[in-house]
């Protein structure tokens, strides 16, 4: 009898349940056009606003390859590569911290957070100050030793129950310890090397040039149709490595692939930008505020990381008197929501 109750209660949920995943796709849907739609706002404006303000007209123009007195190099050679850098670097950055933050069931475990960025950064200012490579060795060495750094704050964090917690604490410590070896760098680079370091370790998108892209574009078309194929293991691996093999996810493949993945993506647009602070961090949190729980997070982090980006972009060139790097926008957004998170999780932790 209380079986054939349990069946007609479940027959009875199934029309609530089906509605609520209605509401779940519909919700995302929406997200999704908004953030799609945001970003071809911005876009645009990247692409009209400046010194000089061209019309949309011009724009669509030497988009399509005519030739504008004045709009060709403007908008052509300057402001089309620093739109599309930004755009790419946006959605590396938003894509590399969604997938850490969910893999390692933490909203702390973003890559600029636990150090892989600084490894990033500390190769490529080794190749800028010291060794003067061109553009793809720089980002070469910035990949290599931002895999590596990763690497190694995984193999010291292994063993115990809370790996994700000793992850974050470790990867903050050798973070700390690669920014020391920026600084050591930077003090003894010779004083036309400073300038040119120092505006690359703030993030900026000043001197995007269509050489610097393609190594960035490549990564970005390959590792992140890559992460979005494994975001169902990847939703798994939240529930822990016990339910996710029960529910038949080759963990340790899955989780080698997501690091590898996310560190790359990262790592190649620090190498293109320089660590554009914080953008890994929010755009996850921002993302699932926008569509919800229950679903993939990769494209819509990656749509608000591009969206990060370029109105932080836009901000600091027109909303201020002197003009600011990419970076200290996105680090006066980011810092407040760091601080506020860390004193909930301490205060969360306290009370239980």
């Amino acid at each position: 009898m209380s079986t054939i109750t349990d069946t007609a209660a479940t027959v009875a949920a199934l029309p609530r349940l089906r509605a609520g995943r209605r509401r779940r796709l519909r919700r995302r849907a929406v997200g999704v056009v908004l953030l799609s739609a945001l970003l071809v706002v911005l876009t645009g404006a990247m692409l009209v606003l400046g010194q000089t303000v061209y019309p949309l007209s011009d724009v669509v123009a030497v988009i399509a390859g005519e030739s504008v007195p004045g709009a060709s190099f403007t908008v052509g050679t300057l402001r089309i590569p620093r739109a599309i850098t930004g755009i790419l670097a946006g959605i590396a950055f938003g894509v590399a911290g969604s997938t850490f933050q969910t893999m390692l069931r933490n909203p702390l475990a973003s890559p600029d957070v636990i150090g892989i960025t600084s490894g990033a950064s500390a190769a490529a200012v080794l190749a800028l100050v010291v060794l003067h490579l061109s553009i793809g060795a720089t980002t070469l060495l910035a990949l290599i030793v931002g895999i590596a750094t990763a690497a190694a704050i995984y193999a010291a964090s292994r063993g115990g129950e809370a790996t994700g917690g000793r992850l974050i604490l470790i990867g903050i410590g050798i973070g700390a310890m690669l920014d020391s070896v920026v600084a050591f760098l930077i003090q003894r680079a010779a004083e036309w090397d400073v300038a040119v370091a120092m505006r690359w370790l703030t993030g900026s998108l000043n001197g995007s040039r269509t050489e610097s892209l393609p190594p960035l574009a490549a990564a970005v078309l390959v590792l992140v149709p890559l992460v979005l194929l494994l975001s169902r293991n990847l939703r798994a691996l939240e529930l822990g490595d016990a339910s996710a093999t029960a529910l038949g996810v080759r963990v340790d493949r899955t989780r080698v692939l997501l690091v590898i993945s996310a560190v790359a993506l990262a790592c190649f647009a620090t190498a293109t930008t320089g660590p554009i602070a914080f953008v890994a961090f929010l755009a996850g949190p921002i993302a699932q505020r926008i569509v919800g729980s229950g679903s993939s997070l990769v494209i819509p982090s990656a749509l608000v990381g591009a969206c990060l980006v370029l109105a932080a972009d836009l901000l600091g060139q027109f909303a201020f008197g002197t003009r600011f790097p990419v970076g200290v926008i996105t680090g006066i957004l980011g810092a407040p929501y760091l601080l506020a998170l860390l004193i909930r999780t301490s205060r969360n932790g306290a009370s239980s």
